[in-house]
């Protein structure tokens, strides 16, 4: 039996990500395991793109690819870096048979098609932030596929909506690097412990505040916004709020998601059908949103019910603490 002088002398590591998962999966008495281990792998990714991260700059993987991807943006290194390492993860982990990704056009057919999981992701997200050492991240989604099983994965795999994902979540690569997914029964947290390899439990069953006093927008798009957004915005900077604005879509989620926030994407001008791609940024944030108590809309209903039509599409997003949203929508 432990005594107090075996703890003062080991001190406890904590729960693991293998260990949360195994738990979590023996809670379910139908689970096969295909899920957790798909969680796991790209757990790995995170790892080995966190690794990238960090010695970037020694190895010349800074800067412009010299390549545009499928949304007209410029690539960044890093972002074909992490896109080969989640593809590569994910053939070889086994449990996807298809992925969509910011940095490709089309489906990727893994060859994995007695798989039941496809998956949608961002594989470096805020990578225009990479240059100047500011927190990026990876966002990702899961789906149970609607295709037949033994056959290769259809676009319907993935158009499936919001409410169908089995979980997403997003890795926020900053001052320490943390994993955070739902599985639709609440959110978890996990910071990455570089001397043993491992991602530790260190936010058990995320709440994010009901109310918040940090507003997250891209002011240089101001004059661009509509008029019930500009609107809201005075009323904050009346209010005294603290205006909170990384430019990596991750940082200023998780940032507002812990200490109460509301983080606004709406049309402009130059995007009037709105910036952030839905299938994997907007709907596995929603979900997370929701699964912590938050809230997340389009502006005239919840992300997670509109109907997505194509891989790539774009939407407005208005994404945070439940009293901020409400009181935004009740301006329009």
């Amino acid at each position: 039996m432990e005594t107090n002088t075996d703890q003062h002398i080991a001190v406890p590591v904590g729960v693991t990500l293998d260990r949360y998962i195994m738990h979590n999966q023996n809670a379910f008495s139908f689970a096969t395991g295909e899920l957790s281990q798909l969680l796991r792998d790209i757990a790995l990714a995170g790892k080995i793109i966190n690794r990238e991260i960090n010695r970037a700059g020694l190895i010349d993987i800074t800067g412009g690819f010299g390549t545009n991807n499928v949304q007209g943006e410029a690539q960044q290194k890093l972002d074909v870096v992490a896109n080969i390492r989640f593809i590569r993860a994910l053939i070889n982990g086994g449990e996807v048979c298809g992925i969509i990704s910011e940095e490709e056009d089309d489906i990727i057919h893994t060859g994995n098609n007695q798989s039941k999981y496809v998956v949608a992701i961002d594989p470096l997200d805020g990578s225009s932030n990479i240059d100047v050492n500011v927190s990026i991240g990876t966002i990702f989604s899961i789906y149970r596929r609607v295709s037949p099983l033994g056959e290769k994965p259809t676009i319907e795999d993935f158009l499936q909506g919001g409410d169908k994902q089995v979980a997403a979540g997003y890795i926020l690569y900053g001052s320490s690097t943390i994993l955070v997914y739902t599985t639709g029964n609440g959110v978890a947290g996990f910071t990455y412990d570089f001397s043993l390899g491992e991602f530790i439990l260190s936010h058990a069953n995320i709440r994010s505040p009901q109310d918040g006093k940090i507003f997250s927008y891209n002011e240089g798009n101001y004059n661009s916004y509509e008029s019930f957004v500009r609107e809201y915005l005075i009323e904050c900077r009346k209010r005294s709020y603290s205006a909170r604005y990384i430019g990596s879509l991750v940082g200023d989620f998780h940032r507002n998601l812990l200490k109460g926030g509301i983080y606004l994407y709406p049309p402009t001008t130059k995007d009037p059908k709105g910036k952030l791609r839905l299938l994997y940024e907007c709907f596995p944030l929603a979900m997370i949103a929701e699964q912590a108590g938050a809230k997340a809309t389009n502006g005239f209903q919840r992300i997670l019910e509109v109907e997505p039509v194509s891989l790539h599409q774009r939407a407005p997003l208005y994404i945070g603490s439940e009293t901020m949203v409400n009181e935004l929508m009740n301006l329009i």
